[in-house]
């Protein structure tokens, strides 16, 4: 499990885009391979879907400092890339 650092500006930014911290966490945690995945220095990309069955890109950097990952971004993904990742996973 990861341990998560949430502070005002993250929390709003993906309730900007109808995420709850709890939503990305719970993607975050249960990613299945080839998630997580790195696309740049620091910075891990899941793709994955939340308890209650909703698709979700998050994407996070690692703080070394801490040991925590800090979400940058998450947001639902658009049809397309559903069906993109549900033919990825079988």
């Amino acid at each position: 499990m990861l341990d998560f650092r949430w502070n005002t500006w993250n929390v709003q930014h993906i309730a900007e885009h109808g995420v709850r911290a709890g939503e990305a966490e719970y993607v975050a945690d249960h990613a299945r391979r080839p998630y997580p995945k790195i696309i740049a220095q620091g910075k891990w990309l899941v793709i994955g879907r939340t308890a209650i069955g909703r698709y979700l890109q998050v994407i996070y950097i690692d703080d070394d400092d801490s040991d925590t990952v800090y979400v940058i971004h998450s947001r639902e993904l658009t049809d397309a890339e559903k069906r993109r990742y549900r033919r990825r996973i079988k």
